[in-house]
């Protein structure tokens, strides 16, 4: 056995965050990593055409007062404003189509985005109203009985709910908790990156000691410390910080000895992983609407493709669209063809002949990562908010996880990733410790 001070079990944003401010306090850490590179749902890929796109994470959300955009400026990491802003219906330039095809005027567009409004004001007393056990559909439906509106706008609204719920957090809004979506607050504007959202999982790993491929299957746990299984391999620390995602933690590949207690247990019962996939097509010309950046089309066309986000940066013409939800699960076993033939079909829809043939198509399959099991987590119904925090809660004083699922704020973000790092450091060390010293160069 080779003996460590801690022992950090993944090297994405989170365990890197931790082993970064561990190290630097002089503590031995070695981060083991079952990925043959670092980032984990942080990943930037090289396209057939020479681009780079972040099939994991892709956004800072909210750049005021987050030590997350901190440290990508504080490295040097070029970025560029891209504010989505929590699937809203306005705030930025969109292009809505009606359910029939046509292009909605400025002043229908404003008039739907106005009844949304309308229906949030309310939705926010329905949800904090809410009985234990009610779904966020159950709240929506709830919310529209109110409304004095005629069956369309009725059924646009309840739509761009039911496409909120599946875009944001990648479940049927009637499989998530009411309060799903409480924690959706962003401050400032939102930020992509240009070169890649790897460069700042690079930057965070850089001078720690990462073992990649190092898959753990089994973690020993007492009083007097903690045993990690890689292959015949074993490891030892006097203590763990365990990032792994929600969905590895709920599979059978990954075993903890003795069984996790409350309250942390049964937070982890009322999480899940979701059901959320890239679909990037990048085209040799550009067909869609100017000055715009995004698409959105109303109606049962709409049921599945109903979004399309312009994310052409510094390269080639591209659309990003999401298969989310229902969509993600049913197909899960398509041919990257046939997603594509399907998002084509969709868009024609509202373009016609002038959809050409992509020149390139990404999908991701997060869904079938055996190191992720989807993409982030959500609240199932009868999930509380306190269940992200809970899952953190230290147990026998040597065995901590930490992720975006164990924030209660801002849960399924990086931000969450990099916060919930830096507690569990905070809380090894039994000190405060400033952000700054995740970028900081070290004085030692």
């Amino acid at each position: 056995m080779t003996q460590f001070d801690t022992i950090v079990v993944g090297a994405g944003i989170s365990g890197s965050t931790a082993a970064r401010i561990l190290q630097r306090a002089g503590q031995r850490v070695a981060v083991l990593e079952a990925r043959d590179r670092v980032g984990g749902r942080v990943w930037t890929v090289s396209t057939d055409v020479e681009d780079t796109q972040d099939v994991g994470a892709s956004w800072v959300h909210g750049i005021d007062n987050n030590p997350l955009a901190d440290a990508v400026r504080a490295f040097g990491i070029r970025t560029t404003e891209f504010t989505v802003g929590s699937y809203q219906p306005d705030g930025r330039p969109i292009a809505y189509y009606s359910p029939t095809g046509t292009r909605l005027s400025e002043s229908a567009a404003a008039r739907f985005a106005a009844d949304v409004h309308d229906f949030d004001a309310r939705f926010a007393r329905v949800i904090a109203e809410s009985p234990p056990l009610t779904s966020f559909g159950d709240a929506v439906e709830a919310t529209l009985t109110e409304l004095d509106w005629d069956n369309d706008r009725l059924d646009r609204v309840r739509e761009f709910l039911a496409h909120r719920a599946e875009e944001q957090l990648g479940v049927a809004q009637g499989d998530l908790d009411a309060h799903g979506l409480d924690d959706d607050a962003i401050d400032g504007d939102e930020v992509v990156f240009p070169d890649g959202y790897g460069e700042l999982a690079a930057c965070l790993a850089e001078g720690l000691d990462v073992r990649l491929e190092h898959v753990v299957t089994q973690v020993r746990w007492d009083p007097d410390g903690v045993a990690l299984r890689i292959g015949s391999q074993w490891f030892s620390a006097d203590r763990a910080v365990v990032t792994v995602p929600v969905g590895v933690l709920k599979s059978s590949d990954f075993v903890i000895e003795p069984p996790l207690p409350e309250p942390v247990s049964g937070a982890l019962d009322r999480l899940a992983m979701n059901a959320f996939e890239k679909v990037f097509l990048q085209f040799p010309i550009k067909f869609w609407d100017e000055n715009v950046y995004a698409i959105r089309r109303q109606g049962e066309a709409g049921r599945w493709w109903h979004s399309w986000y312009d994310v052409t940066l510094d390269g080639h013409p591209t659309l990003l669209t999401f298969a989310a939800g229902p969509c993600a699960q049913q197909t899960r076993e398509w041919s990257d063809e046939r997603i594509s033939d399907s998002v084509l079909e969709a868009l024609r829809g509202v373009y016609g002949h002038r959809v050409v043939p992509p020149d390139s198509v990404y999908v991701t399959r997060w869904q079938d990562d055996p190191f992720s099991y989807g993409s982030y987590s959500y609240m199932t119904v009868g999930s509380r908010s306190r269940d992200h925090d809970d899952l953190a809660t230290p147990i026998g004083g040597v065995l901590h996880l930490a992720g975006e699922a164990t924030w209660t704020d801002d849960p399924a973000t990086v931000t969450a990733a990099m916060k919930s790092g830096h507690r569990v450091a905070e809380r090894i060390l039994e000190r405060s410790v400033p952000f700054g010293e995740i970028w900081e160069p070290s004085s030692r």
